[in-house]
């Protein structure tokens, strides 16, 4: 929907070439970098650093050779009309999920207003009840700048106006919970304590986290799976694969490629709720979430999962992995995805329960793959045997996901799993 600009590469009178990076811009997903859509000069930079930019605007003016020849043969006594290409920011196929504009909705702050916010000691509760001039009410630049300076300058007028119009809707008691969950620190803490900031990518996440929490109402249902046929032939194969692939495959394409077949037999498990509507996704982009070196979270999705095999799907994995830690991800990569795999067992954990990613209505987690004896039921009789076994859990959104649903699409992955074939080819 819009992105910040962090900095300027280029300045107005530099010479750019054809793709050359000419800005790096913020979204809130990830940081990137914006080419030029032209070669020539830079003739004119339309926003600042830090300015916040829907998409589709245009940030600057380039002349190019065309411009040159205009200016040359115009009369001297004219203002000529130079032609000038314009580079704008363009939009990912990602799409935010409309926000509500009163306060007793969850309104979107862009990173530049929710800094301002912070460095002038503005809650979120009093952040809640400045009145916005942008789209849909959002709160803009000028709308906080002006709000400070009326509050610094004692002229209450304008504040006591902005909040009466917002008063007449009380706040339910969720939202109370949530703004009194982001408001900045008052008093001074007791104590031996270190204070940290988060980053601004932090502070994204955590809107993020608390948004989806109001949006949809959580359930998460719980099963196990014997995987031990999944281990074993992945501990076969996997010198061979890489030597093959030159890629190595963990357990991540195999857990994706069995949502993938259940999600074909439960398509309301990729989908979107849009009012009364529900929005069923038939292409399957699967969002796996990614720790990176800097302790946040993003979740990077691999298009079309159902149209890839076995190899296909690790190599995804393996690319997308490595551009996350490496803070090479760009905005599509991030965008479009329908259900998404959290693996919480590579931390250790044994179960989680996630929170969805929004705007989807299910998220899926697996748990630390351990040793354990289980009974094993036989024709000749049970028997306790060492298997190695795992936990699945899956949030869902209760408006349009329930339970019986829920726990047949999570069982019907497990048994995927406990049913792969150990003898399968490479």
């Amino acid at each position: 929907m819009e992105a910040t600009i962090l900095k300027w590469l280029k300045q107005p009178g530099d010479s750019v070439k054809m793709d050359e990076t000419l800005l790096e811009i913020a979204t809130d997903k990830v940081d990137s970098e914006v080419p030029s859509t032209a070669e020539g000069v830079l003739d004119s930079v339309l926003f600042n650093v830090n300015d916040v930019v829907p998409v589709g605007s245009v940030i600057a003016r380039i002349k190019t050779g065309a411009a040159d020849k205009t200016q040359s043969n115009a009369p001297l006594t004219s203002s000529p009309a130079i032609p000038i290409r314009q580079t704008t920011v363009t939009e990912s196929s990602y799409q935010r999920p409309q926000q509500a504009t009163t306060p007793n909705g969850n309104r979107f702050y862009s990173p530049l207003v929710l800094n301002i916010a912070a460095s002038e000691g503005i809650s979120m509760t009093e952040l809640e009840r400045i009145g916005g001039s942008g789209n849909d009410g959002r709160v803009t630049k000028k709308d906080i700048l002006e709000y400070v300076h009326h509050k610094k300058s004692g002229s209450q007028t304008d504040v006591r106006r902005q909040v009466r119009e917002t008063e007449a809707t009380p706040f339910r008691d969720d939202n109370q919970v949530a703004t009194r969950s982001q408001q900045m620190p008052t008093a001074a803490y007791s104590g031996n304590v270190e204070i940290i900031e988060m980053d601004r990518m932090r502070k994204l996440i955590a809107k993020h986290m608390v948004d989806s929490k109001h949006t949809s109402p959580h359930v998460t249902s719980f099963t196990e799976a014997d995987v031990t046929n999944m281990v074993l032939w992945r501990d076969r194969v996997k010198k061979d694969f890489e030597k093959r692939e030159n890629e190595k495959i963990t357990f991540t394409p195999l857990f994706i490629e069995a949502v993938v077949k259940c999600i074909k037999k439960y398509p309301w498990l990729s989908s979107s709720v849009d009012g009364d509507k529900i929005i069923v996704k038939k292409d399957i982009n699967i969002g796996m979430a990614t720790a990176l070196p800097s302790g946040n979270l993003i979740v990077p999705v691999i298009k079309n999962a159902d149209q890839l095999n076995l190899v296909g799907l690790t190599k995804q994995v393996n690319s997308l992995a490595n551009a996350a830690r490496n803070n090479k991800l760009k905005p599509e990569d991030t965008s479009g995805g329908t259900f998404t795999l959290t693996n919480v067992g590579s931390f250790g954990s044994l179960m989680g329960t996630p929170i969805i990613n929004q705007p989807q209505v299910a998220i899926l987690a697996v748990g630390a793959i351990k040793k354990r004896p289980v009974v094993i039921e036989t024709e000749q009789g049970d028997s306790i045997a060492i298997r190695h076994m795992m936990y699945l859990s899956m949030s869902y959104d209760h408006r349009i996901i329930d339970g019986a649903l829920g726990a047949t699409f999570l069982n019907a992955v497990a048994k995927e799993l406990e049913n792969f074939d150990g003898n399968r080819d490479i």
